[in-house]
């Protein structure tokens, strides 16, 4: 099909990031929303994407599992806090990690280092260091989610309160000024306060796209984090709200 030269950035750009709002294609075309929602319904038409859940998508992007699915959102940002993160990690340490798309690509942002000590509930960051570099790999046990590859609930978190690690990580589906680190499960949320009971370091990973959100289920209080890295700066209200709880937020410069 011929696509107008916005209609075709539009395709690329969903190809790169994997799904994308109507504000953030307007930020990235430097349009109205207005002109996005006339170009979404106009490509909608045509079958060229798909809308789904105040987002828009591929329709390959559409038929991927979820977890995989959710690897391609906001894919960059999400490489750049696992490059920040892994900096801050040195060679025979050890680090806790929760199951997360940005935890699973800061694994791999981990495969130069060596003879790490790795906690984990999550089938893919265990796969991902496990074979590698004198690494010594922990998994919790329990039965496995088809969506996440990932183990919750007692048996997983009686699992990882054994441990006192380095560096404990965790990702969030929140950051809320008024209510914390947030997410949208349960028991995705009690195993990420678990994690951060274990480390020395608390370290909580996540992109812009969280900001403001208010979740379902707390994690913790900010007063319960050591560090937050993300790809940009918080707004205001946030950032004041993350240095009157003591946390140091670390960005790309």
């Amino acid at each position: 099909m011929n696509y107008s030269p916005r209609h075709g950035r539009i395709l690329d750009l969903l190809t790169e990031q994997g799904t994308m709002g109507v504000n953030d294609l307007a930020q990235h075309l430097e349009v109205s929303v207005e002109t996005v929602r006339r170009d979404v319904k106009a490509l909608a038409g045509r079958g060229a994407i798909v809308r789904m859940h105040g987002a828009i998508a591929l329709p390959s992007v559409v038929s991927e599992a979820p977890f995989e699915r959710r690897m391609r959102e906001n894919r960059q940002a999400k490489e750049t806090i696992a490059a920040l993160a892994a900096a801050t990690i040195r060679d025979g340490e050890s680090v806790m990690l929760d199951t997360g798309t940005t935890t699973s690509l800061l694994a791999r942002a981990l495969l130069d280092h060596r003879q790490l000590t790795v906690v984990t509930n999550s089938s893919d960051i265990a796969r991902t260091l496990a074979t590698v570099n004198g690494n010594k790999v922990y998994m919790a046990g329990g039965e496995l989610r088809s969506d996440s590859g990932s183990a919750l609930g007692f048996s997983a978190i009686e699992f990882v309160s054994r441990f006192s690690v380095d560096h404990a990580i965790i990702s969030a589906g929140a950051v809320n000024a008024m209510t914390g680190i947030m997410d949208y499960d349960l028991e995705e949320a009690q195993f990420g306060n678990a994690v951060l009971a274990r480390g020395r370091r608390r370290v909580v990973v996540t992109d812009a796209s969280k900001f403001g959100r208010k979740g379902l289920v707390r994690v913790c209080s900010f007063a319960e984090v050591d560090s937050l890295i993300v790809d940009s700066m918080p707004p205001e209200d946030l950032s004041e709200a993350l240095r009157q709880a003591d946390v140091t937020v670390t960005c790309p410069a």
